[in-house]
């Protein structure tokens, strides 16, 4: 029975399996519909219903997970399983499902009544899509077939961002009040948004200005081509399916 469990909510090679796509759908359902409160300062009875019956479904979820906890971490001997048990909660993707079911319980709590905090973590429900999505599947595969040349454009990002704002802090020292500033500045000029609330008044500045978004543009684009290149090959090797979630 654990095993039956185990391939409809995770949907482990089971592309024919209706009643895990059903599932999986059911969950993505839930998901949306479980951060439809966050769109509301305050909530109402029928949010509130909203709210407590999908966090109900994801504590099913997520005991239905740590149920079948040997089989999701492929341990096959009995005191390896038996390790499983103990260790599925630690694993990020459990963490995520548990810190999406605590706000609920957080909210009604008088001692842990911290209202921002508890929306935010609300947010991380969305995560969740990373279990029943196979789109999302997809983008994480293909991200971390790709992560030497993104980490590489990361690491050419960082740099240049950090060049410029020392740059632009130095020659427009009345301008940017702190190098904190001078690091916005070049974050926002990087990728060529431009707010409008910081900017260079000096030739000088305005000359270090033109040069960042010009670099802007070709840094954006490089992980661009890298991880459409890697959709693209992925998609050929037969694991991006057409029906994908």
């Amino acid at each position: 029975m654990r095993e039956r469990v185990y391939a409809i909510i995770t949907d482990d090679n089971a592309t024919d399996d209706h009643v895990a796509h059903i599932y999986d759908w059911f969950m993505i359902i839930c998901i949306v519909l479980s951060l439809v409160p966050l769109c509301f300062k305050e909530l109402t009875h029928e949010l509130w219903m909203l709210e407590w019956a999908t966090t109900i479904v994801f504590l099913i979820d997520y005991l239905l997970r740590w149920w079948c906890a040997d089989l999701i971490l492929h341990e096959k001997d009995l005191a390896s399983r038996g390790m499983a048990f103990l260790l599925y909660p630690f694993t990020p993707l459990a963490i995520i499902d548990l810190v999406s079911i605590l706000p609920t319980f957080m909210h009604v709590s008088q001692v842990l009544r911290l209202s921002r905090l508890v929306r935010l973590m609300r947010v991380a429900r969305a995560v969740k899509l990373v279990h029943h999505s196979r789109s999302v599947q997809l983008v994480l595969r293909v991200l971390h077939r790709e992560r030497s040349a993104l980490l590489a454009v990361l690491v050419l990002a960082i740099g240049y961002v950090s060049v410029s704002a020392l740059l632009i802090f130095n020659v427009e020292p009345d301008t940017f009040n702190s190098f904190f500033d001078a690091l916005y500045w070049a974050v926002i000029s990087l990728s060529t948004i431009g707010y409008g609330d910081l900017y260079a008044t000096s030739v000088a500045g305005r000359a270090i200005s033109m040069v960042s978004a010009m670099m802007g543009i070709a840094v954006i684009a490089l992980p661009s081509g890298i991880i459409t290149a890697g959709f693209v090959e992925e998609l050929r090797s037969g694991n991006g399916e057409a029906d994908d979630l």
